[in-house]
């Protein structure tokens, strides 16, 4: 598949470098250029890109800005931040990034970003809205608000480790995270991979010790040690378990945090 691609950077010889190393790559077809979001978001709703390589740093309307107004779009390009700042990284995932690659650029990390993108529009493509036509009978997520089987299913997780499948505890888990498609779940000392979606773990969970603490994080309340503020409103949750894991908040989410734990 060749991926329609836009780079956006106020710099032109960022945008030189960018295009270089992209032209080295078969599956992308850099079609467009902008110096800064007015003129990107003109020429994003006049064709359709599929990826959108943006820097943060823009004059006027910044790259974060442009991002999220993108999400009103019918179809929006798949974001990656190009950037020379790390501190944005929480507020990039909040408006949808697929990824935040740091300047200089790597043409590996650049080669894993792009594989992202590609697994999740064949995962789109693949993977339709799950709909029953008998209602919510066979829908997971109705298990895990109704009936025996609800209570079954939410109180242990299967999950794989190596070649075994596991049923974990519910409360042996300190969270559950996205990295590029797949789903795990961390315990104490291991983490595993479930074929769960984040949102179905969410509704599996329940919430009365779990918090969606990100789009890619769910986390056991139970198993924070610390808060640490980060930037700009949002924080960090350091765990209990064995690595003592740092999971970001996002700055809504974070403003809900603060409610539930009356702070």
């Amino acid at each position: 598949m060749i991926l329609k691609t836009l780079i956006v950077d106020d710099e032109y010889p960022a945008r030189q470098e960018l295009r270089y190393l992209l032209e080295q790559f078969p599956d992308i077809e850099v079609v467009g250029e902008a110096a800064g979001a007015t003129e990107a978001l003109k020429l994003i709703q006049a064709l359709e890109y599929d990826i959108l390589f943006l820097d943060i740093n823009l004059p006027g309307i910044n790259g974060l800005e442009l991002a999220a107004s993108l999400l009103k779009l019918p179809r929006s390009p798949q974001v990656i931040f190009i950037t020379a700042y790390d501190n944005y990284a929480v507020d990039a995932f909040d408006v949808n990034a697929v990824d935040y690659i740091m300047k200089p650029i790597a043409k590996q990390r650049l080669k894993k970003a792009i594989d992202k993108v590609h697994g999740k529009l064949k995962k789109e493509e693949e993977e339709p809205e799950r709909k029953d036509p008998s209602g919510d009978k066979g829908n997971p997520e109705s298990y895990a608000i109704s009936g025996e089987r609800g209570e079954l299913m939410s109180s242990r997780i299967i999950a794989e480790s190596g070649e075994k499948a596991i049923l974990v505890d519910v409360k042996d888990i300190y969270f559950a995270y996205t990295e590029g498609e797949k789903v795990f779940v961390k315990t104490f000392g291991e983490r595993m991979h479930t074929r769960f979606t984040l949102k179905e773990l969410e509704i599996k969970l329940g919430k009365k010790n779990f918090f969606r603490a990100h789009r890619s994080f769910i986390v056991n309340l139970d198993k924070v040690k610390e808060i640490l503020p980060f930037f700009k409103g949002t924080c960090l949750l350091v765990l209990e378990d064995k690595e003592r894991s740092e999971i970001p908040v996002s700055r809504n989410q974070a403003k809900i945090l603060r409610k539930i734990l009356g702070y």
